[in-house]
Parts: structure tokens; sequence; C-alpha cells
């Protein structure tokens, strides 16, 4: 068999919105690629912005690839009416080659001051006190490149402190928790109602045996609420929409009075009414991190509440 491979360039608030119309219809996943950023770059310690995305999804190659194919185009020129698209680039990718070709387009990562997300299938590049999350996120959402998850990256390394008690809510591939760990949370509850993602998370803690307490479970907030769980930090990167449906569902009772709750996936015309809702759910926004369109809403909840 013969796969098909689709590439698209969008500038980052286009982003999610088209990988999640090319979820419903890839295989493996759909890959986020950053452009015009080197892999070693740094910016005064920070992650710099990339200068767009690319995105990538492979679809085998049978009697329904014409419709297929026929189907996204149509789709994603739908969406170009509200967010300019630019058409869609198409390749053929031989078999032997497809589950791999994706991973040509994924390399080692640096976020924030100390963090490195790197490929399992790289050699280690790790500098000085460098912070090492390997990675293999297969189907799982997370793999660093997404300045929603970078953003997370940077909340976590500024405001977890070591000992912490952390929730990550929605944990995709693993990729927060891990680092969660490694900047020194005392344990971590890897949380998500996807049993792709549990899996993908699972075998992520394996590649990364210098971490240690980090639970990973199948579940939702409903559960976590009925067991009457807190944490001391909580980190949620999934979709704006989501985080205000958790707020009505009591997300602040998760969080200890005085913990730290750090949201993202949040474009930059969302964040008010995202942020009121945190406030409806006695979270406080504290400060904000952006880069691009994308915002990640710190919070704390009232020592007393």
């Amino acid at each position: 068999m013969r796969w098909l491979e689709l590439s698209l360039c969008v500038a980052g608030e286009a982003a999610e919105a088209v990988a999640g119309l090319l979820q419903r219809y890839g295989h493996q996943g759909v890959v986020v690629e950053q452009n015009g950023i080197p892999p070693d770059a740094w910016d005064d310690g920070a992650a710099r912005a990339p200068e767009s995305l690319t995105l990538r999804a492979w679809f085998p190659q049978n009697d329904d690839s014409d419709t297929r194919r026929v189907e996204i185009e149509t789709a994603l020129g739908h969406m170009s009416l509200m967010l300019p698209l630019p058409r869609p680039k198409w390749r053929l990718v031989a078999d032997e080659n497809w589950a791999h070709a994706w991973k040509a387009h994924y390399r080692p990562l640096r976020v924030g001051r100390r963090l490195l997300v790197r490929p399992a299938w790289t050699d280690s590049i790790r500098k000085g006190d460098e912070l090492e999350v390997v990675l293999d996120p297969g189907m799982a959402f997370g793999t660093g490149t997404h300045p929603s998850t970078q953003l997370c990256l940077q909340a976590l390394e500024r405001y977890l402190q070591p000992g912490n008690d952390v929730l990550d809510l929605g944990c995709g591939s693993g990729i927060l928790a891990i680092a969660a760990a490694r900047l020194g949370a005392d344990t971590v509850l890897a949380l998500d109602n996807d049993a792709v993602a549990v899996s993908a998370a699972r075998q992520n803690r394996a590649l990364n045996p210098a971490v240690s307490g980090i639970c990973v479970e199948e579940g939702s907030l409903v559960d976590l609420l009925a067991q009457g769980k807190r944490f001391d930090l909580i980190v949620v990167n999934i979709l704006a929409r989501v985080i205000t449906a958790f707020c009505e569902q009591g997300l602040g009772e998760v969080l200890r009075p005085g913990g730290c709750g750090i949201f993202s996936g949040i474009i930059q015309d969302q964040a008010d009414d995202v942020g009121a809702a945190l406030k409806c759910a006695g979270l406080i926004p504290v400060a904000q991190l952006r880069q691009d369109d994308w915002v990640a809403l710190v919070t704390c909840r009232a020592p007393f509440a």
C-alpha cells in the first residue's frame, strides 16, 4: 500500500482549527511543524515564536482516496472563508516509509530556559542543567511544537514549586506531566478520557526513567470531583470551550486554596471569556503568557476559598 501525505502551511491562529479538521480524516494523527526556527534556537532563554506552522497528515491510497481528497479540500475551502488558507500540497509516500515520514519533521526543541523536548528516535543534545523530556507522541496530541503546549511548558517552569502535587488534565502524550516531574513535582496525575492518549502517555513515561511520581489514568474531571482529590497545581491544555465547560463542572474545587492553575489552548480573542469563566469557578487570573495569537492564563485560587 502507498500513502498520501497532505501538508499545509498556516498562521498560528489557524493551526488548531485545521488540525481538528484533518484529525477527522487522517491516520496516525496530525503533525505540527514549526517554520523558521533552528533546532538549537534560543531567544534570551525563551522559546522564539515560529514564522508559521506546517501541518501534515497521512491517508491510505485506496479506492476512496479521490473522494476523501475532494472532501478534505472542500472542507478546507469552506474554512478558508473565515481563515486565510493556501491550497494543500499532496505527495505519495511508500508503504514502508509512511509511519516514519512525520518523524523527519519533528526535531529536538528547547523551550523556556531549561526544558529540552527530544524525540525518542534522536540522540540527546542536552547541555548543562537542561531537563530532558523524551517523547514519542504517536497519535496523541502534544509534541511541544504547538504554541499552546510551549506556553504551558514555560508556565510550568515559572510557577511550579518543588514538591507540588500536580494534575495534568487532558494529558494527551503526557509531555506536560513529564515536564512537571522533571521540574520537581512530588506527584503528577496525568488524566485523559481518551484511551489512545492514556496509552501514549504511559509509553512516554517509560521513555523517561529518570522521572518518578507520575500516575497515568483514564478518567475525567467528574471522577476527580467525586473522589474529592485536590492539587497544588493544575495544568489544562485543551480548548477554550472545554475549559469553560470544566469551570461549569466545578474545576476550581480540584485546586487547593492558594494553588496555581495554568490554562492554555486559548486564542487571544477568547481570553476574556475564559478568564471570566475561571473567575466564576473561584480561579483568579493573575498572569498571561502569549505566543503569536495564543494565550495561556495563569490563575490562583484564593487562600481561603
